[in-house]
């Protein structure tokens, strides 16, 4: 299904085409100035050698055969030269009820052609809680998963734990500093390991900072540490069973805090689901010349082709022989090819990462592992700061751990909605579920309403408030529609069929709701959720302004009543689908 601007387009493209033209002058986009107009092309702008004369005499010309068409209310030309175009209130009106008709809202078919589509986002390390640091990747990977399968793509999302690097390493050395006498640790032992993890994830919690900070003072510790890596991804057989324990009980922890979060994967892989292929890739790298040996180490030699310079090359494997995470992830990408045949593979990874993927994407395609044809793609997002601009930390300074982020914010939404009466009526296990909600909407709200390569500020103060562009906002919007589809019910009215809009802002609603279709298309394809953010607060604003402006229960005439409560029933259908692909659930009332 085509969206509306796409249909005005195809109809100014025609006139142009019609006139000798390149039909892409006619491209049309939304209106800068919507006071005088909803669309806007300025395609005469770009004709070369045209004359001022000529182009108003086309630009008139144009206008008065587009008028004939019966899509528009209003065309005229406009100096110095663009089409200012206003859709005819009728064929607005048939338009809503056919996207109101589709149970996608429009968004079927949007994805053409369809495409598999591999979203590593998450990137969360064994033997590490989550931490703020975690928050854009998750937030960000989950909207957009939800987006691109709205639209009709297939999208596999993948976690990609980091789960065999040199934190392994420094686990096990500072557990045998601890438990020396765990079999793990004999390398005589013949037996079956415990089945009973050793550690907590608490334990982990604590254990891995003493171990980074140890390997950071000690020298020989740290080398030890890299040893005992090795060791691990040579398949020492206690190093495992005990890489094994970390795993596990990691993995829980993981689970708990995205399900907290409403964000799932379908695949829990990790560097360490490579680690039998990682070996065979090197050795056959090197066979072909595709990589080189240099210091002792293995590389693949990569060059910018945009540059014509030397990047930095990817290192494969080290000059003690360990492999590193830009190995894990040549060999990810292999394995993705294979299992899934994507077209294209995306990674949400912080913007720091950049010259990482630049390498990988290069060495990729170099030793044919990546084809030309399939996307790579990093999308590289900035920090979330606190009201002082650095990155976001607990009040005593320190790294703060998901769960305190998202004690901290329920307590503000618990808070707000308290001091509101909000819910004041109802009971206590309905009432947790919507601070949560509001909670998640404050959270993620923030995030994803700002570009996702800019660093922005969390100002819980003012993100948590139900005024102005917050989540919690758009939460009120949404259930104040429905409050008013039960009220209506009650009453015995229902929703009719949408009629052709009587005022300024019915209008503005009717041609607000016909945009949705667009906006989630725009997100995927800029990959970029703030356009979907963008769209839903002018959408819940549009309604604020209608719902006081229109008596819409005590309309008089039965079909304008009726046409009210359908468009009130649109409002509460698309902010509720538009949140949910930003992965913000909406409450049934509040």
């Amino acid at each position: 299904m085509k969206f509306l601007r796409q249909r005005v387009s195809d109809a100014v493209e025609y006139e142009f085409q019609a006139r000798g033209l390149d039909s892409t002058l006619g491209h049309v986009e939304h209106s800068r100035m919507p006071h005088r107009c909803q669309f806007q092309c300025n395609g005469l702008l770009r004709i070369e050698g045209l004359d001022e004369l000529t182009m108003r005499d086309l630009g008139s010309a144009i206008a008065a055969s587009l008028g004939h068409t019966g899509l528009f209310s209003k065309v005229e030309f406009a100096e110095p030269g663009f089409l200012n175009l206003t859709v005819a209130d009728g064929y607005l009106a048939s338009n809503l009820a056919e996207i109101a008709s589709d149970k996608s809202m429009g968004c079927s078919g949007l994805a053409l052609p369809p495409h598999v589509v591999v979203l590593d986002f998450g990137g969360a390390n064994v033997a590490k809680p989550l931490h703020v640091g975690h928050l854009r990747s998750a937030i960000l990977g989950e909207a957009l998963k939800r987006i691109g399968r709205c639209i009709g793509h297939q999208v596999i999302g993948d976690i990609h734990l980091g789960d065999w690097g040199l934190q392994m390493g420094m686990l096990i050395l500072e557990l045998q500093s601890r438990k020396a006498d765990l079999p793990y640790f004999d390398p005589a032992f013949a037996g079956e390991y415990p089945s009973v993890s050793p550690v907590t994830v608490e334990d982990l919690d604590e254990m891995y900072p003493s171990a980074s900070a140890r390997a950071k003072s000690d020298e020989e510790f740290a080398a030890k540490a890299r040893s005992a890596t090795l060791e691990l991804q040579s398949g020492r057989r206690g190093y495992r069973a005990l890489w094994r324990h970390f795993l596990d009980v990691s993995k829980a922890d993981l689970h708990a805090d995205y399900d907290r979060l409403d964000v799932d994967f379908d695949l829990w892989m990790g560097e360490s689901d490579t680690r039998e292929e990682v070996q065979p890739l090197v050795e056959r790298l090197l066979a072909t010349g595709a990589a080189i040996e240099s210091q002792g180490a293995v590389v693949i030699e990569i060059v910018d082709p945009e540059k014509g310079t030397a990047l930095p090359p990817l290192m494969l494997r080290k000059s003690d022989g360990a492999v590193l995470y830009g190995t894990t992830d040549l060999a990810t990408i292999e394995q993705r090819v294979r299992d899934y045949s994507p077209d294209d593979i995306i990674y949400v990874v912080d913007s720091r990462q950049a010259t990482h993927f630049q390498q990988l994407f290069q060495a990729a395609r170099k030793v044919g592992i990546a084809s030309e044809d399939l996307g790579l793609e990093h999308i590289g997002f900035g920090t979330m700061n606190g009201l002082d601009g650095k990155p976001f930390k607990t009040r005593a300074g320190g790294t703060m751990k998901l769960k305190e982020l998202l004690d901290l914010v329920e307590g503000a939404a618990a808070k707000r909605l308290s001091n509101s009466g909000i819910t004041a009526d109802l009971g206590e296990h309905e009432r947790r579920e919507i601070t949560s909600q509001v909670a998640l909407a404050t959270l993620k709200f923030a995030d994803l309403s700002n570009h996702y390569s800019r660093d922005y500020v969390f100002d819980l103060e003012k993100f948590s408030s139900f005024e102005g562009r917050t989540g919690p906002y758009l939460l009120y919007a949404a259930t104040r529609a429905r409050s008013v589809l039960r009220k209506a019910m009650q009453r015995g009215f229902l929703p009719g069929n949408v009629l052709p809009p009587s005022s300024k802002i019915e209008r503005a609603l009717t041609l607000a709701l016909t945009e949705f279709p667009e906006a989630v298309a725009s997100s995927w394809l800029r990959r970029a959720p703030n356009f979907l953010c963008d769209y839903s607060y002018r959408l819940a604003a549009d309604f604020s302004t209608f719902y006081h402006e229109h008596q819409i229960i005590n309309e008089e005439d039965p079909s304008r009543r009726g046409s009210y409560l359908e468009l009130t029933r649109l409002v509460s259908e698309v902010l509720t689908r538009a949140l949910g692909l930003l992965g913000i659930s909406t409450p049934t009332r509040m």
